[in-house]
């Protein structure tokens, strides 16, 4: 009887480790692992760096060092470029290709080693020059280094400031509340006007004709970097506002390098039911409510019976105040 119950639990075991292994997600084959890496080189310090920064005045060259590590035991041939830079709205870093003359991506060059053969197990630094031209505007300038072999690429960022006049500006564009109840969000657009990136901070403020409303969130940092000339669309959730109301909204955007901006949107705000029947009804009970609000707002309490305001008081005459005259002049 023992024998037979130590039986059934090892079988029970081996079930549950069968099955363990059959749900187990599938590793990906070596095949599709790239099977290198390409990364800045360690500076003097030998500081891990996550991207490239260069910064010098219009027609310098500045260079640095690209390190390619093959971690398989076959030869890597890997080809380099460069390419320009920008941010997608959700603040992640996009490459496309270099426009000749205007993108700081065509400022690259790798010289005769935009090829590569990357020996087995081994790591192999590359050098490569950026040339700004003359005529380059001062500011911030995106670009990114590219390294391919086989369809799999990959991108390095190049952080490059030209020295001169750095100009923080931006706008806000669009703001318009859409959705309503619980779905209701701020849309808005930011555009960059300026020759550095920016860091955008969001403060909004909101209004209601009718009745109280509460500011959505506020007092943020948006989570974007927002390059020069970039123009990005962006919504902000406001699950608090108004079901029936009219309501006015607005942003106040900050940025480091005193930039700052400020707009603002309004709309009516009605319930899901309403909002199908006729706008002339809707006009028209929003115009009634307007003015009993106004006439309430506006009434005022009505004096009751008593002394004019002139008269004077119980008691007899009293002697004048004496009139003070006010100023600027020193004695």
């Amino acid at each position: 009887m023992h024998v037979l119950h130590t039986l059934r639990r090892a079988a029970a075991v081996l079930l549950l480790a069968a099955a363990t292994l059959y749900a187990a997600p599938a590793r990906p084959a070596a095949a599709d692992e790239p099977g290198w890496t390409a990364e800045p080189a360690p500076g003097t310090a030998a500081t891990v760096r996550p991207y490239f920064y260069l910064a010098g005045a219009a027609g310098t060259v500045l260079e640095d060092r690209l390190a390619l590590a093959n971690t398989t035991d076959q030869e890597r041939t890997i080809t380099l470029r460069g390419a320009d830079a920008y941010n997608t709205a959700d603040g992640a870093f996009a490459v496309r290709p270099a426009a000749p003359g205007t993108g700081a991506g065509s400022w690259i060059s790798f010289g005769t080693a935009a090829t590569v053969k990357v020996p087995p197990r081994t790591r192999a630094v590359v050098p490569f020059t950026l040339t700004v031209p003359p005529a380059s505007p001062p500011g911030d300038h995106p670009a990114a280094v590219i390294a391919a072999e086989g369809g799999h690429e990959v991108g390095v960022r190049v952080h490059l400031r030209v020295g001169g006049p750095a100009l923080a500006a931006l706008t806000v564009e669009g703001v318009a509340v859409r959705g309503r109840g619980p779905a209701a969000v701020i849309a808005y657009t930011l555009v960059n006007r300026g020759n550095v990136a920016l860091a955008p901070e969001l403060r909004i403020r909101a209004e209601a004709l009718l009745g109280e409303v509460s500011d959505p969130p506020r007092g943020r940092t948006l989570p974007v970097e927002l390059l020069p000339g970039q123009r990005v669309e962006l919504t902000e959730p406001w699950p608090g506002a108004p079901a029936l109301d009219r309501v006015r909204v607005t942003l106040t955007v900050t940025a480091p390098g005193g930039a700052r901006a400020a707009a603002t949107g309004s709309r009516w705000l009605v319930p899901g039911g309403l909002a199908g029947r006729t706008g002339a009804g809707l006009l028209g009970l929003a115009a009634a409510t307007a003015a009993a609000l106004y006439l309430v707002r506006g009434r005022r309490p009505v004096p009751g019976p008593g002394p004019a305001p002139d008269a004077p008081p119980a008691g007899g005459p009293t002697t004048p105040a004496p009139h003070h005259e006010l100023t600027g002049a020193a004695r």
